[in-house]
């Protein structure tokens, strides 16, 4: 925007313009989407910027993407009854399936 306008300076301008910004120390941030998996950003920098009085976040990091369970302990205890594997091989199953009868079928 501004490339040879100093840090104190830049802050003056921002500040004119009703925007400031502020780094939000952060470890680990997590986003829920919708579909109920999540995103994980690790080694986050995270900035909250004002704008009159709206707020957004600006987020930079390593992402890792996880998958929500949608099965039971229940589930891994029937699996491993049906086809006498492990309750690794279990959760690798419905992991990969998503559904009970698959996984009982590919573990068959």
């Amino acid at each position: 925007m501004f490339p040879n306008l100093d840090p104190k300076k830049m802050q003056a301008v921002m500040k004119q313009l009703g925007m400031s910004q502020e780094e939000v120390p952060s470890s680990k941030v997590i986003i829920e989407k919708e579909d109920g998996n999540n995103l994980i950003i690790k080694n986050p920098r995270v900035v909250m910027i004002k704008i009159r009085g709206e707020e957004s976040f600006q987020i930079t990091g390593d992402i890792e993407k996880s998958k929500k369970e949608n099965f039971s302990e229940q589930d891994i205890n029937i699996l491993m009854q049906k086809t006498n594997c492990t309750a690794k091989e279990a959760r690798n199953a419905l992991e990969e399936t998503g559904d009970l009868a698959e996984a009982i079928l590919k573990l068959s």
